[in-house]
């Protein structure tokens, strides 16, 4: 014992911390809640440090909760060093563990001291594999049960990953993408350590949505190769979870990728990987049937476009969101949006603009999000283009761009308000036409200014 340091041993048994038996955090050998107990005792981080062998740097991340300890042998030194009974943490001797293991094989083989047919095994040689048994049995049963994540731990997660969801809708994808990365980073670490189903189901479905928050941004500033990764991982993550839920969620998102800037025939694909997943109505499987019908159309599947629209109209009545901005939810302003595409796609422009219209007055009436009402004036671009009335088109496109932010004009506008040049025909570019290209070219110039690096995906 280091000079100084007292640390009586009947604290172990009689204390509390945050009003709760110290030895029910020693049996769950909860380590941040031993050292923050010895320290609210007056014993310093340091001297704690000493006591069990590790540096004074590392003992203050393990009481801060950012540094968990699991490994075995160091927690034989903190029993030690700190004069905590072993059977409290549950601790046996690793060379007497080591011991009974090569007994048990060498008994299960025949080769041991007492090796020979079962029936020869006396009563006291029984008694001692049973011993010996149970022994493993118990080690085995606190294996299982271990884990390096405290439900709080939990619960902080993923209450941080609600806050990031209720911001991300309004915020600047670069801006969220570093805050982000602080959080997968944490999931990461301990998700490396085996962990109890129960707890690793957890965190893979607080990955999962982390994970489609990256994909998603990433999207939104035309990095379409890391988004496509990105997107794996969440389903990977969202698939380890177990929850159905979320495995429709991740589905229905990624499929927005291909539609934005790849092959519709993926987003389609996507979208009905969702609506197979046996789970029940939800906002998520409402999304992914209006992702579909929004594909279809642009597809010119014009009859299974039409059905599937009235399906994501069903499955909404069923199971839609109510009025809200949190990322991942699908209200009725999010349905409209959605149908704005089908039926620009459609060309069914007297419906389209109706829709708009009616979006646009939900998004105003309680949203702080800017980039759904921008793509919904840009669908009504393509409706003006296909009613050949192209300088409003263009118009309404360089409207629907100059009203974000400078933070927000991101690849996943500026390469729709192409789509809005590219539809329109040759002899009917004029002025506001080539207006339109240059602040489209002017502000993807800007946008690879602020993000250092060039855009992932030119026009």
């Amino acid at each position: 014992m280091i000079v100084g340091v007292q640390i009586n041993a009947s604290w172990w048994v009689s204390g509390t911390w945050e009003g709760r038996p110290i030895h029910e955090y020693l049996e769950r050998r909860d380590i941040t809640a031993v050292f923050r107990f010895l320290h609210a005792r007056g014993v310093s981080y340091g001297a704690m440090a000493a006591l069990v062998g590790i540096s004074a740097n590392r003992a203050a991340e393990i009481a801060k909760g950012v540094r968990q300890v699991t490994a075995y042998e160091v927690l034989e030194r903190i029993a030690e060093g700190l004069n905590i009974p072993r059977a409290a943490m549950g601790l046996g001797r690793a060379k007497d563990l080591a011991s009974a293991a090569r007994t048990l094989a060498a008994t299960s083989s025949g080769e041991g001291p007492n090796a020979g047919p079962t029936t020869a095994v006396g009563v006291d040689g029984v008694g001692e594999q049973a011993g010996t048994l149970a022994h493993v049995r118990a080690e085995l049963d606190e294996a299982l049960a271990s884990s390096s994540v405290t439900p709080r731990q939990l619960d902080l997660l993923e209450e941080s990953a609600r806050e990031h969801m209720r911001v991300y809708p309004a915020a600047s994808p670069a801006a969220m993408l570093s805050l982000l990365a602080t959080e997968c980073a944490e999931v990461k670490v301990l998700s490396r350590r085996r962990q109890p189903a129960a707890v690793q189901a957890r965190l893979s479905g607080t990955a999962a949505l982390l994970a489609t928050m990256c994909a998603d941004a990433l999207m939104r500033l035309g990095d379409v190769g890391e988004a496509r990764l990105w997107y794996r991982t969440a389903m990977q993550a969202a698939d380890d979870s177990s929850e159905a839920r979320l495995r429709v969620l991740v589905r229905a998102q990624a499929a927005m990728l291909p539609y934005y800037f790849g092959d519709l025939r993926q987003t389609v694909a996507l979208a009905e990987a969702a609506l197979a997943v046996k789970a029940p109505a939800s906002s998520s499987t409402a999304l992914a049937a209006a992702g579909r019908a929004r594909a279809l159309a642009r597809l010119g599947a014009a009859e299974q476009a039409r059905m599937a629209i009235d399906h994501a109209r069903q499955l909404f009545d069923e199971a839609g969101d109510e009025d809200c901005d949190t990322a991942f939810h699908f209200p009725a302003k999010r349905l409209l949006f959605y149908l704005s595409g089908a039926t620009t796609w459609l060309r069914d422009t007297r419906d389209a603009y109706r829709i708009q219209e009616e979006a646009l007055t939900l998004y105003g009436q309680s949203s702080t999000v800017a980039i759904d009402p921008a793509l919904i004036a840009l669908d009504r671009s393509i409706c003006l283009v296909h009613d050949k009335r192209a300088a409003e088109a263009a118009a309404t496109a360089r409207e629907a761009i100059a009203i974000l932010p400078a933070a927000q004009r991101t690849e996943i506008i500026l390469t729709r308000a192409s789509d809005v040049v590219s539809a329109l025909p040759g002899e009917h570019r004029g002025a506001e036409v080539a207006e339109l290209t240059d602040y489209v070219q002017a502000c993807r110039e800007h946008a690879r200014t602020l993000t250092r690096g060039p855009a992932a995906l030119d026009p």
